[in-house]
C-alpha cells in the first residue's frame, strides 16, 4: 500500500479558522496532514509555524504546504525564507493555477482575513489540482533554482 503524501499546514490565530477547515478538507482527500499550529484565538506569531512547515517542504519531507495568516504576507515573506520554497501568496483560483503551472509552487499562503472560508477551500483544490508545466517555465524556475543554491552559506 502506498504511503500517503504529507502537506505541511500552519497558521497564526487570524488563519486557523482556515486551517482548521483546509486540514479536514486535506484529510478527505487522503493526505496527511503535519499541522504546526497555532491551535486556538490566542495570539500567536505567524513564523512560529511557517518555518517548520516551510522546513518540511524545502527538505523534501512533505509535497507541500499550506500556511494562513491575517494577510498571508507574513507567511509568504517567512516561507521563503527557506532553502528550497516556492511560497505564493493567492486569492484567486486562476493565481492558484498559475502558480503552480507555471513558478512551480509548492507552499499555498492564504489571507483569512481577505478571503472567506469557501474561497479558501476553492484556491486549495486549485492550487493542488495543478501541476507544473515545466518547458519555458522550468528555465525560469531553474534560474532562482540554481542561484539559491549558488548564494547558501
Amino acid at each position: 500500500m502506498a504511503e500517503k503524501q504529507i502537506i505541511s499546514i500552519g497558521s497564526d490565530h487570524r488563519g486557523v479558522d482556515h486551517k482548521e477547515l483546509i486540514s479536514q478538507y486535506l484529510r478527505d482527500q487522503g493526505y496527511e496532514v503535519k499541522d504546526f499550529g497555532c491551535h486556538g484565538p490566542e495570539s500567536a506569531d505567524y513564523t512560529d509555524a511557517a518555518l517548520p512547515a516551510a522546513e518540511m517542504v524545502g527538505q523534501g519531507k512533505a509535497v507541500a504546504g499550506i500556511l494562513i495568516c491575517g494577510s498571508g504576507i507574513g507567511m509568504s515573506i517567512a516561507a521563503n525564507k527557506v532553502l528550497g520554497v516556492r511560497a505564493s501568496l493567492c486569492f484567486t483560483e486562476e493565481q492558484a493555477q498559475t502558480t503552480r503551472q507555471h513558478n512551480d509552487s509548492n507552499i499555498l499562503c492564504l489571507s483569512g482575513d481577505g478571503v472567506d472560508t469557501d474561497t479558501a477551500l476553492k484556491l486549495t483544490a486549485a492550487w493542488l489540482g495543478s501541476e507544473f508545466e515545466g518547458g519555458r517555465h522550468a528555465r525560469r524556475v531553474n534560474k532562482f533554482i540554481d542561484w539559491e543554491k549558488d548564494h547558501q552559506k
